[in-house]
């Protein structure tokens, strides 16, 4: 079979073409199955694009489809050159940068009413780079209640988890109420 390519839109029509606005925007998130994931999550949650960069990223290929479950023939994927020029393109536009990260101090769910919102998100392990962090409106954690309970004690815990599991509970701690969810 010859396909051609998936239209990748420039990131200035996703940020001027939508009063409501939410991204997700993953910083070197490297396995094509964790960026599936969290494809198939921002159809799910109505998310409006998802921003990578175009190195240190995999192509669109039948393993990321495959884990995308026909996702990524509905969320925009965007790429671009350097992350935080984008990011500092994004705050021009008036969207909010939320930063996932385990010692965040905001809570996600403060962050739903938020109209134009970008979930950022670092690779597993390293995290986000640091002028993506200090781009950054609000650096957020997912409450993991667990920890609290004195899991960590049965070495059942940790201390974060799979980027595409944080990038599908932070779309829904932040789901819009027009939003899907």
């Amino acid at each position: 079979i010859e396909v051609a390519p998936l239209d990748s839109p420039d990131l200035s029509e996703i940020l001027f073409g939508a009063e409501n606005l939410r991204l997700l925007i993953l910083d070197q998130v490297t396995d094509p199955r964790n960026i599936g994931a969290i494809m198939r999550s921002a159809a799910a949650f109505g998310a409006d694009a998802l921003v990578m960069t175009a190195r240190h990223s995999p192509e669109e290929s039948g393993l990321l489809a495959k884990a995308g479950a026909g996702a990524l023939e509905s969320v925009p994927l965007v790429r671009v050159v350097n992350l935080a020029r984008a990011l500092g393109q994004m705050k021009e536009a008036g969207v909010l940068l939320a930063g996932l990260e385990a010692g965040g101090t905001t809570q996600l769910a403060a962050l739903a009413g938020t109209a134009r919102l970008g979930l950022v998100l670092g690779a597993e392990g390293s995290g986000m780079r640091r002028l993506t962090r200090e781009a950054c409106d609000h650096l957020a954690a997912i409450a993991m209640p667990g920890t609290a309970k004195g899991l960590r004690d049965k070495e059942i815990w940790a201390d974060s988890l799979n980027v595409s599991v944080a990038a599908g509970i932070a779309l829904f701690a932040t789901c819009r109420e027009e939003g899907a969810g």
